[in-house]
């Protein structure tokens, strides 16, 4: 699961910006820290976690690598554009004063005021944040006149769509990728095939000398014509040896293999039932079948809600501990896997951004101080209450907040790393 947790830029205020300020990585303070042992270090080797980390290797990772290091900052600023774009014009709708819309973190590099609002471009595209007046607590008391452009002084319900808007945004964002691609290209469509795509290690199959790329053709004198006939044929052998006979290039090899009991496991690792298993996986066929403006909406709602689901379902499988901590990832296992999405291609990077996305919406309206979610959850008691919870209180929660979320970035970070020295 990719974790992306928002949190203010240390240092801040919990109240110095409005929403959240999206950072990647671990909170600056360490983050430095860890960059001025790598640059001053006399030595290639550091022992970490009780192992010896070889530095010399650590820099030839692919998240070094110019792809990786450009379609990170591709994806994360589009993502980031896009959640910070639903505070900013929901708050324009509402005419709440916009000071700042900031692009990533530290000196400005770039910079132009238009109206009443700042439009910056900073020197660390790790995150963004939109200010508004009226949001801090030393805001709240000001004028009559300019009662109207602060955002404590609109009505809950604005209030609660401003904050919102940046969560819904990531969502339809989505949405509008998969439009767009489904319309331009089509609508992937699996095509059944026997051929084998990938023999697992040390499996009854890779022992019985199976490869990817096999056609299979028969089994036991049985004609197969479709993967179901395969997996069957597996599943009801009841253990006995099978034999496969598969086409390979222009050759028809005959091989015996044994089925073995294995687990059946959903994508989220849980054990959903015993059976004979080969240890090999179809060979994916994609085709892109051309749609209309119908079919293609249909589509990518589709695609959307079940990205949706799979990223709701992750956090509930995280709360009932099916899913180990030590598989969350952070920053580095995120740019790895926007290095390798472009690599493979644009369609890809597509979909992976979709996929994050939903995660970067989904994971904001987590009801956690600090996050958006927090805001509403604030917001709801305060329109029950008909007044607003203690500013103190509101103080206390976001510092839970920031301390928990702290704790998290570190824990990702540090699988991360685990990951990368483990190889």
């Amino acid at each position: 699961m990719i974790f992306w947790p928002l949190m203010p830029l240390p240092g801040s205020k919990p109240n110095d910006f409005f929403s959240d300020c999206v950072i990647l990585f671990i909170p600056g303070t360490a983050l430095l820290s860890f960059a001025i042992v790598l640059i001053l270090s006399s030595s290639t080797e550091w022992l970490i976690a009780g192992g010896i980390i070889n530095f010399s290797t650590f820099f030839k990772e692919p998240i070094f690598q110019m792809n990786t290091v450009v379609s990170f900052i591709l994806v994360l600023g589009v993502l980031i554009f896009v959640h910070e774009l639903g505070h900013f014009l929901f708050a324009k709708l509402f005419r709440v004063r916009v000071l700042k819309f900031s692009l990533g973190f530290g000196p400005k590099i770039f910079g132009r005021t238009f109206g009443e609002t700042e439009y910056v471009i900073s020197a660390f595209p790790l995150g963004g944040f939109v200010k508004m007046f009226g949001e801090n607590p030393d805001e709240q008391v000001v004028e009559e006149a300019d009662q109207r452009a602060s955002f404590a002084h609109k009505q809950v319900w604005q209030r609660f769509l401003i904050v919102l808007a940046g969560p819904v945004f990531n969502l339809l964002f989505a949405f509008v990728l998969f439009w767009g691609l489904f319309l331009i290209v089509g609508v992937p469509d699996s095509r059944d095939t026997t051929s084998i795509g990938q023999v697992n290690e040390k499996s009854p199959a890779a022992m019985a000398g199976l490869l990817a790329g096999d056609t299979i053709e028969q089994i036991n004198s049985r004609a197969i014509h479709k993967w179901e006939d395969v997996l069957s044929s597996v599943k009801e052998s009841g253990g006995q040896p099978l034999e496969i006979q598969v086409k390979r290039g222009s050759e028809q090899k005959t091989v015996t293999v044994v089925p073995a009991m294995d687990e059946v496991k959903s994508i989220f690792g849980e054990v959903v039932e015993h059976r004979y298993m080969i240890g090999i996986a179809k060979a994916e066929a994609l085709v892109y079948e051309q749609v209309g403006l119908v079919k293609a909406t249909q589509a990518a709602l589709t695609q959307t809600w079940s990205y949706i689901y799979l990223t709701v379902m992750g956090f509930v499988k995280l709360a009932q501990r099916v899913v180990p901590m030590s598989e969350m990832g952070g920053p580095i296992l995120i740019a790895q896997l926007a290095g390798k999405q472009m690599a493979a291609g644009w369609i890809h990077l597509v979909f992976f951004m979709g996929l994050l996305s939903v995660n970067l919406g989904i994971l904001n309206l987590l009801p956690v101080p600090v996050l958006d979610g927090g805001h509403l959850v604030f917001m709801s008691i305060e329109a029950v209450r008909h007044k607003p919870l203690s500013e103190r209180v509101q103080v206390i929660a976001q510092q839970c907040g920031m301390v928990m979320l702290g704790s998290l970035m570190i824990l990702v970070f540090y699988n991360d790393l685990v990951r990368i020295f483990s190889k």
